[in-house]
């Protein structure tokens, strides 16, 4: 990016709006549109007293340079400066992680996310939307999803330690879904911000919400449990009758119908095999499909998972657990674990993406316990932490570097009630993040920090409830 030259009126009918830009005097020429002769992921981006330009490679690079132009005008007095841009992303996969499954976000708020993502070219939004706490979207054929599963009698307040004799209860009913036209809508909404929204069902465990709704999925039908009111992972996971195949191939080709993007998450993290070795069923089972290891179970509903997605034109991403088992090839892998895991995926021959907890959960602390809400037991991770930290293994070969797809920020909603909780976790350390995924030329934490504060007035113009830098 070239220094500022002058200073350029902004129009007050410049409009940048649902990936549209409108304009009239003073400006005389605005220009967008696709050159074939630019690479995939490259745009350029020059303004001038007369008026701006943008051409980009691909319809991705072109939403990247409006939401570069977006990121020029907001929050202004009114001038913008004279610039030219050729710029391109390190990463294809510039994503963020919003678990609505533990607390339910309106549809609403996850769209005021969706314009921060594109105001900091964050491209993809993983949608957490089942697990042991709730059920949030439609299901045709299965109400009970949405009558049952989406609601939980009440709610754990504070953290776990002590045992069942200490937990406290909030004694208020909370949840709710989203319809499948509602979720149609967040995907055009994103789209036209440039942002793709990956879905994720979560199996065969964290399944505690579906089996509540239908004791039939479980491995023990004819007990009725209830949708999980205390975080932590639940035994109850998905049992292995022809009934629980056909709920998965259900559940799987809607969501595939949803969500057009090429990708759907089929979850595979902390599956707890307790139920199947109990089980003489699922001993059967295992006998019928010539396997050995209840630890192949999971393998099984991977594997099944991805066929049914394939027959739909979609590849499956997973948590790093699906490592354990064997997997189609197309697979793309979301580490979370450990920062060694990146290399043994990658070693495998498999896209990854870095999630790795200890530097991109934006649900751990940001500072001392004792000065901040409640957050899940981790380590402290500041903004400066999340723009420091080493991403990549080291010593990684050129061809391995290649399979890493991406980088993406986690935010899991134990303890984010409400969207200002969300917010306030998620910024500004996202805006680190979002630099970094991006991949923008080194700089030291001084410099990005000075720039931070200057970009804050942004958040503000999109009324984003951050945490103040200290």
């Amino acid at each position: 990016m070239t220094d500022p030259l002058a200073l350029v009126p902004l129009p007050q009918s410049v409009i940048w709006s649902e990936g549209a830009w409108e304009t009239q005097d003073p400006w005389e020429e605005l220009s967008v549109g696709v050159n074939d002769e630019l690479d995939a992921a490259e745009y350029t981006l020059s303004i001038s007293p007369r008026g701006a330009n943008l051409a980009a490679g691909s319809e991705a690079a072109l939403a990247d340079g409006r939401n570069t132009f977006a990121q020029i005008v907001t929050g202004t007095n009114g001038s913008i400066p004279c610039v030219t841009i050729a710029d391109r992303p390190r990463y294809a996969w510039r994503g963020l992680h919003l678990d609505v499954a533990r607390h339910f976000l309106p549809i609403a708020e996850i769209e005021t996310f969706i314009d921060a993502m594109a105001l900091h070219r964050l491209n993809v939004l993983h949608l957490h939307l089942t697990d042991d706490q709730g059920w949030r979207i439609e299901i045709k054929g299965y109400p009970r999803l949405t009558e049952i599963g989406a609601w939980r009698e009440q709610t754990l307040v504070g953290s776990m330690d002590g045992g069942a004799e200490t937990w406290r209860f909030d004694g208020t009913r909370h949840g709710g879904y989203y319809t499948a036209q509602e979720l149609e809508g967040l995907v055009e909404y994103a789209r036209r911000r440039g942002v793709q929204i990956v879905p994720e069902i979560d199996l065969p465990g964290h399944m505690q919400a579906a089996i509540a709704s239908y004791p039939e999925l479980g491995n023990v039908p004819e007990q009725q449990i209830g949708v999980r009111e205390v975080w932590g992972i639940s035994d109850h996971v998905l049992g292995v009758s022809d009934v629980v195949f056909d709920f998965v191939r259900d559940v799987l080709t809607q969501v595939a119908a949803i969500f057009p993007g090429p990708y759907v998450h089929i979850g595979g993290d902390e599956c707890p095999r307790g139920e199947w070795e109990r089980s003489s069923a699922a001993r059967s089972r295992l006998n019928e499909w010539g396997l050995t290891r209840f630890s192949e179970i999971q393998g099984r509903f991977t594997r099944f998972a991805a066929e049914v997605l394939a027959e739909h034109g979609k590849r499956i991403v997973g948590w790093d657990e699906v490592l354990e088992t064997r997997l189609p090839d197309d697979t793309i892998v979301m580490n979370w674990r450990e920062a060694a895991g990146v290399k043994r995926s990658v070693r495998r021959g498999f896209r990854t993406i870095i999630s790795t907890h200890d530097q991109t959960y934006l649900n751990y602390y940001q500072a001392s316990p004792a000065h901040e809400p409640p957050a899940i037991p981790g380590p402290v991770l500041s903004v400066e932490d999340v723009y420091t930290a080493p991403l990549e293994p080291p010593s990684l070969t050129e061809e391995q570097r290649r399979l890493i797809l991406g980088v993406q920020a986690q935010l899991w909603s134990e303890y984010l009630p409400d969207a200002e909780s969300f917010q306030y976790m998620a910024f500004p350390r996202l805006c680190a993040l979002a630099e970094r995924a991006w991949g923008s030329p080194e700089q030291t934490w001084e410099q990005f920090e000075e720039r931070l504060r200057a970009h804050l007035p942004r958040l503000d113009a999109f009324g984003i409830r951050y945490r103040p830098l200290d």
